[in-house]
């Protein structure tokens, strides 16, 4: 991961570029059978406004393989989305600090098990279990074939090479967080709970 530089914020264009050509070149050089069809797209949900100036719509990446060619980029495009695979969306500000976390599988758990803290500690403080309602993140499909998987886990593995590219968001700044750099919510002042849950667009 020495060679990989942080290319712009999670979410961004640049970034969100660079993770899909990433991808796409993961699943090139596994030299899959030229049957396979498979798609990935990550779509962000409220990201800060300037995440999408210069005309961008939405805040995503993709990257798919379909008739043997392997392409991938920013955005999330309904070529992409139409395939069977992992194709979810998320609020941008619930998963975009701890995914600049370098880790291993154990890491993934860890990162996991704060996370999982980090929710139960805001559904307490808000006092209901449906934090967004409508207007949360979902999964379309979350489908990974064995050969799909092994692709995207050659070397670091395409989670580290998109966390490698990734530079931190100021939003994060002064918050405190776990080694996964997970937002620790219990440990935040009350001002700082507010300001995260905003950030969230999590409604009091």
């Amino acid at each position: 991961m020495s060679d990989l530089k942080p290319v712009g914020e999670f979410g961004s264009a640049e970034w969100c570029e660079a993770c899909g050509k990433a991808g796409a070149k993961m699943l090139r050089d596994a030299d899959l059978p030229a049957d396979t069809v498979w798609g990935f797209s990550e779509t962000y949900l409220f990201p800060p406004e300037r995440m999408l100036t210069g005309g961008r719509e939405i805040s995503a990446f993709h990257f798919m393989v379909k008739d043997g060619e392997c392409s991938g980029g920013d955005g999330a495009p309904e070529e992409c989305l139409a395939l069977d695979g992992f194709q979810v969306s998320a609020v941008w500000g619930s998963i975009c600090n701890q995914s600049r976390a370098i880790y291993d599988k154990e890491g993934q758990k860890q990162r996991g098990a704060d996370e999982g803290v980090m929710y139960k500690d805001i559904i307490e403080y808000v006092g209901r279990k449906d934090l967004w309602g409508s207007k949360g993140g979902s999964a379309q499909s979350m489908n990974w074939p064995p050969l799909i998987g092994v692709a995207v886990n050659v070397g670091q593995g395409f989670h580290n090479i998109a966390a490698s590219m990734q530079m931190p968001s100021p939003e994060y700044k002064g918050l405190p967080v776990t080694e996964k750099l997970v937002p620790i919510f219990s440990e935040m002042t009350e001002e700082q709970k507010k300001y995260f849950l905003k950030l969230l667009a999590i409604d009091l």
